[in-house]
């Protein structure tokens, strides 16, 4: 059986091309997106569409990192993880620290425990927690929490928090047109079935 052609742009199948709703945009911090292995086999993962809208952001899978090797030796000092923890910051406070790298993790929360788990380095630098009044638009995946958000969700609402002077919000029209093209394909009644319920 022959493969699906693929976009050279956003690399999916052509007939799910992102490619019209992407934008790239720059932001103050280098953007590290890590990744589970078996999430970066899923088809609609959130985290290809955040490392192409941002310029220069970092795409890593794997399960163990080295912070040295990925940032310096002043990793600790120059890093921010996007997770919630019992102290973890609002971003009125972590937008008065000095920090280069701004790391999220991505995957099921299993996966990103797992993540947290092989890469206890993670601990030790400060993490943010995201203050949203939203629910995810995730609708074609589940989250065991309900305020759980995808990769690309958080990372926007945490640059918008960060950065008052500029909107983030236009690179989650990609996001959005990847859930509608899955649901069309699966179509409307399934979809209810299996996501709404």
């Amino acid at each position: 059986m022959s493969k699906r052609l693929k976009c050279s742009g956003c690399e999916r199948p052509l007939k799910t091309c992102l490619c019209d709703t992407l934008v790239e945009l720059s932001c103050d911090y280098q953007l590290i997106i890590l990744q589970d292995p078996k999430e970066a086999k899923h088809a609609l993962s959130s985290a290809p569409i955040l490392a192409r809208s941002i310029t220069g952001a970092r795409l890593l899978v794997g399960e163990e990192f080295d912070p040295v090797l990925l940032f310096g030796e002043k990793w600790k000092q120059e890093s921010i993880l996007v997770f919630p923890s019992d102290d973890s910051l609002p971003t009125s406070t972590a937008s008065k620290l000095t920090f280069k790298n701004l790391i999220l993790i991505d995957g099921t929360w299993r996966k990103v425990a797992r993540l947290l788990h092989l890469n206890p380095w993670l601990s030790e630098i400060p993490s943010i927690a995201i203050e949203s009044s939203h629910s995810s638009k995730y609708t074609i995946r589940k989250s065991p929490r309900e305020d759980g958000l995808s990769t690309i969700e958080a990372a926007v609402q945490v640059l918008n928090d960060l950065n008052n002077e500029k909107d983030f919000t236009p690179i989650l029209a990609a996001f959005h047109k990847m859930i509608h093209l899955q649901i069309e394909a699966m179509g409307k009644e399934k979809f209810e079935n299996n996501y709404l319920k």
